[in-house]
């Protein structure tokens, strides 16, 4: 057995498209991704340009810790995720950062972590 730590302020990977920092920390068989969203972000703005597409079409499973998003999926539905949310956003969706405060959240989704906002 083993036990693996690293920070997030030393990542293995790191993407910043606009308005987007995405700290990837790499175990084997997993990993996880600290994402942090700044005031006025907007996937289909900022993260569109970068993968492409006409919504998001990544499953994303985590927790928001700080700030807060609004998510619409291509279908209507929509929900608000405040700090302290744990999240599972299906494929095919827009969202943005709420208010002025950054949203910062953790991805669990190991494909997720590995493949957000990269090109």
């Amino acid at each position: 057995m083993a036990v693996y730590s690293k920070s997030f302020d030393e990542p293995d990977e790191q993407r910043t498209p606009d308005k987007t920092v995405v700290n990837v920390v790499k175990f084997p068989g997993a990993s996880v991704a600290k994402i942090t969203f700044q005031p006025g972000w907007r996937w289909s703005e900022c993260i569109r340009p970068v993968v492409g597409g006409e919504s998001c079409q990544v499953r994303h499973v985590g927790t928001l810790l700080s700030g807060e998003i609004e998510v619409v999926h291509d279908d209507g539905s929509k929900a608000r995720l405040a700090a302290g949310s744990a999240y599972l956003i299906e494929p095919g969706h827009d969202a943005w950062v709420v208010g002025d405060e950054p949203a910062i959240g953790l991805e669990f989704e190991s494909h997720a972590a590995e493949t957000y906002a990269k090109s």
